[in-house]
């Protein structure tokens, strides 16, 4: 499943590479679970239906906002792709990763 978990993150880096900042405010939620499920991989599905990952973005979307406490995101972790989960994620990884410091109030984009 690790294999399956690093394609599935691959994927989502790739799709939203070009809409990520490595210090942003202003973040979306990709759900990590239904993206595994778009690929064919089930047992990520399963394992990560209710876990989102972070892009933090480059510029707002338009849509929604909401803000969200920083301390939201205690045990993130992001890669260096710019690509932010939590810790539990990154730790079934082979990939570095290091703790997401996050700004003291985020912005929760919804499109």
């Amino acid at each position: 499943m690790k294999k399956n978990l690093e394609e599935v993150l691959t994927k989502m880096d790739m799709d939203y590479g070009g809409l990520m900042s490595d210090d942003s405010r202003h973040y979306m939620e990709v759900n990590i679970g239904r993206y595994a499920e778009k690929m064919g991989y089930t047992d990520v599905k399963q394992a990560y239906d209710e876990v989102n990952a972070l892009i933090l973005l480059r510029k707002p979307v338009k849509g929604m906002k909401v803000r969200i406490d920083g301390r939201t995101f205690i045990d993130y972790a992001s890669f260096d792709s710019g690509l932010v989960v939590p810790g539990f994620v990154a730790r079934k990884t082979r990939w570095h990763h290091r703790p997401f410091v996050p700004k003291d109030s985020m912005i929760l984009n919804f499109n």
